[in-house]
């Protein structure tokens, strides 16, 4: 569903606002309380805050752990799935997260891929057809100085052909 109406929206807006206003007005990731603040033109860039509030607010005053957690959880794959594009099979494989201290203020989520990364995965996927992608987040202040938490995420990337038969054979 929300591949059709993006296709259709592709013809109107740029894809970082269609990006960036698909997520804030979906209703799965609002209940994240997470927002994308900034979407580079690219999509290589994606900025993310997650406002302290009475809606994601714990018992001690801190920002409930699911919700930094959630926050993270569909950027990165949604992000590579339109940089990448239809040639490409990606899929959210793992997440794991460190809590380094507790979130009492705004937090931020940097999503950040370079254009050598986005080569490299063409490349690697080219040679060997299915990849699994490690990605470190850092879930921050906005000066980045306090590291609320880590996140790791494991992104699993294939060739679309490749995958296809893949999952024939079982």
């Amino acid at each position: 569903m929300y591949a059709t109406i993006s296709n259709l929206l592709n013809k109107f807006f740029k894809p970082s606002t269609i990006f960036q206003k698909g997520f804030n007005l979906s209703p799965m990731y609002r209940r994240s309380t997470g927002r994308i603040i900034e979407t580079s033109d690219d999509l290589l860039n994606v900025k993310v805050k997650i406002p302290i509030s009475y809606k994601n607010k714990n018992y001690v005053g801190s920002i409930f752990g699911g919700s930094l957690f959630s926050a993270t959880d569909p950027i990165l794959m949604i992000q590579l799935m339109q940089i990448l594009g239809d040639k490409y099979v990606v899929w959210d494989k793992s997440a794991n997260i460190k809590f380094k201290r507790p979130a009492k203020e705004n937090s931020y989520i940097d999503f950040n891929l370079s254009e050598d990364e986005i080569t490299s995965i063409k490349n690697q996927v080219k040679e060997e057809k299915e990849i699994d992608l490690v990605k470190e987040i850092l879930i921050t202040n906005k000066e980045k100085t306090t590291v609320f938490a880590e996140v790791s995420k494991t992104i699993y990337i294939a060739d679309k052909s490749y995958y296809k038969t893949k999952r024939k054979k079982k």
